[in-house]
């Protein structure tokens, strides 16, 4: 059995393949990795150790390839999730969270709070969608989200911060963020 690993914000990420994969996908969905062993030193950053030949299996199966940005360096990137498949350089933090404010004006019905939950209701079949927006989006105060057919429930990070993600959430509905 492999040993869980604490990271920096607390979170435990297990030593297995798919943790693994789950985490070189969001490094190189946040930020430009340039090489193998710069993605090595983040992962073991995170808690997780990889030796270059596991490194190099894992970004095959991942489908990762060096493409060209904008201003003329190779970096690594991934398939996108969904139907766009083309890999792409890292999306910046302003367009998650255009992405995010467009989406919850798109799709949010009503917001409810509970301590440090929220409760988002969406039409039928939109909140996954609505979670993976906002999952995306890496909101610190959102420990995370868990999506049905038409709702999402939020945690936040804070014991008492439900009101305030609620609050935020119908802000950015409105168009008031």
């Amino acid at each position: 059995m492999s040993e869980a690993q604490q990271q920096g914000g607390g979170q435990a990420v297990p030593q297995t393949r798919t943790a693994r994969h789950r985490r070189i996908v969001d490094i190189l969905g946040r930020q430009p990795v340039r090489s193998q062993s710069q993605l090595a030193k983040l992962l073991a950053d995170d808690g997780l150790s990889v030796t270059q030949a596991t490194l190099s299996r894992d970004l095959d199966e991942l489908g990762a390839v060096k493409i060209r940005t904008n201003d003329g360096e190779l970096i690594y990137a991934v398939p996108s999730e969904g139907g766009f498949r083309t890999p792409q350089a890292p999306l910046g933090e302003s367009v998650k969270e255009e992405r995010m404010r467009r989406l919850a004006a798109e799709l949010l019905i009503s917001a409810e709070a509970s301590a440090n939950l929220v409760v988002v209701r969406t039409p039928p079949g939109a909140a996954q969608f609505l979670a993976s927006a906002i999952d995306t989006a890496e909101v610190h105060d959102i420990l995370g989200t868990i999506a049905g057919d038409d709702t999402v429930v939020l945690i936040s990070r804070d014991p008492a911060g439900g009101q305030k993600l609620a609050d935020h959430l119908l802000r950015l509905a409105q168009g008031e963020v």
